[in-house]
């Protein structure tokens, strides 16, 4: 695997694979690397030639009080990961290759809707932040496949509303979530729990999958089955965010007509804030 940290050093590369009729997938990543992430790049080489995996930690996407400064910055075991999974050009920038004059001043990109209520509600700019970062790395790589994963369902819907809107040639794909044997979603943020944490994180996934029976039995009334939801999670031991009930594509509130679904909750256990989803189709 070869890694580059230079835009003109990474379009080089991209360069010579296109010449030879070679197709490039995508996985952006801000490193730290688990088994989900993995995942995306498994996928990405089913669809592509190539695989070109991004390790950049997005300052614009963290709020003041957020953990950008403490996020957990593992180059070395990344790149190692990445090279036994069949990555072929990992691409890791330094702030000033991505954000030239500064990210506060950049220009930015703002997908409307999709990207309020749920973490938009509570990360303000968050996804300002997210749909930026993206469109920058798209135009650098210029992939034709692009691979997330679902656990950031909010943040694959805004992806996938920013490349209709801008016409960004580029195929969006979800991966769905991988998870450990608890159920709990992995996460690179799972790494600030401690194992009696961990152990209590897996009741968010169960309480998903409860909900998620409930509505398959017939209830219909969204608005008691979150308040359920919530109540349950607080009594857990959670401080609860939000548990909602969305329509999967649009992410506005699901009435009883809708047929796809998608529950989404946050909630934090102590410091860290911990985000699921699943979907459901009637």
């Amino acid at each position: 695997m070869k890694s580059v940290n230079t835009v003109a050093a990474l379009r080089q590369q991209i360069k010579a694979w296109r010449q030879a009729g070679e197709r490039v997938g995508f996985v952006p990543t801000m490193g730290n690397l688990h088994e989900g992430h993995l995942a995306l790049v498994q996928e990405a080489r089913k669809r592509a030639d190539h695989v070109v995996v991004s390790i950049f930690v997005n300052p614009m996407q963290f709020g003041p009080s957020e953990d950008f400064d403490r996020y957990p910055r593992t180059l070395a075991a990344d790149s190692a990961r990445l090279e036994k999974v069949g990555a072929d050009l990992l691409f890791a920038p330094p702030l000033e290759e991505v954000y030239p004059a500064g990210h506060v001043v950049a220009t930015h990109v703002d997908v409307p809707q999709v990207s309020q209520g749920l973490c938009g509600a509570q990360r303000p700019g968050h996804f300002v932040g997210v749909a930026t970062v993206v469109a920058k790395l798209f135009n650098m790589v210029q992939a034709d496949v692009a691979v997330f994963g679902e656990k950031d369902y909010q943040q694959l819907q805004v992806i996938r509303r920013m490349v209709a809107d801008l016409c960004f040639p580029v195929d969006i794909v979800g991966v769905p979530t991988v998870r450990d044997s608890s159920g709990l979603a992995m996460s690179s943020r799972n790494a600030y729990l401690s194992e009696q944490q961990k152990s209590l994180a897996a009741n968010i996934y169960k309480n998903l999958n409860e909900v998620a029976g409930r509505i398959r039995a017939g209830e219909r009334d969204y608005v008691a089955l979150q308040s359920w939801a919530m109540t349950q999670l607080a009594a857990q031991g959670f401080d609860p965010e939000y548990f909602e009930v969305r329509n999967a594509r649009s992410l506005l509130p699901a009435t009883a007509s809708d047929t796809a679904l998608r529950l989404l909750v946050a909630a934090r256990l102590g410091k860290v804030r911990l985000i699921d989803n699943i979907g459901l189709c009637l």
